[in-house]
């Protein structure tokens, strides 16, 4: 018998969270992998906080008990919230991102999952991988 492969801890920027969530696409299959144990998602009240307010945006036409639903059922049960004690100022070059580069680190997050040029630039960060979605759903 093989040994079981270990989760890989990540961090979901929002737009791909997003995306992931909302749409049938390819990155539906991230919602799969955080379903199955594959991946331990990450997120800091931060990061959540983003990511309940873009849910909000009138694009999505989201009622605010669709948004209950979706927090609740589909991410609450699934990801790890961890306490960020310290922030990752001016490492990118949109300032907003940096919440993410601390949510990783604070997480011990193996990969930030991101389709943010900003963020894919730096390609790493204190020894953790940022990787577009196409990457990590290879990994899996």
């Amino acid at each position: 018998m093989g040994a079981k492969k270990k989760a890989l801890r990540v961090v979901v920027d929002t737009n791909v969270l997003v995306s992931a969530q909302l749409f049938r696409g390819p990155l539906a299959r991230i919602v799969e992998a955080w379903e199955h144990g594959r991946i331990v998602p990450i997120v800091s009240a931060a990061t959540f906080a983003e990511f309940r307010r873009v849910l909000g945006y009138p694009k999505f036409s989201l009622t605010k008990e669709d948004i209950v639903l979706i927090v609740e059922q589909h991410i609450l049960p699934f990801f790890e919230v961890v306490e960020v004690n310290a922030q990752a100022a001016q490492v990118c070059r949109d300032p907003q991102d940096d919440k993410f580069l601390a949510c990783a680190v604070a997480g011990t997050a193996d990969f930030l999952v991101t389709c943010d040029r900003d963020l894919l630039d730096l390609e790493r960060y204190k020894g953790i991988g940022i990787i577009p979605p196409a990457d990590l759903l290879r990994r899996l």
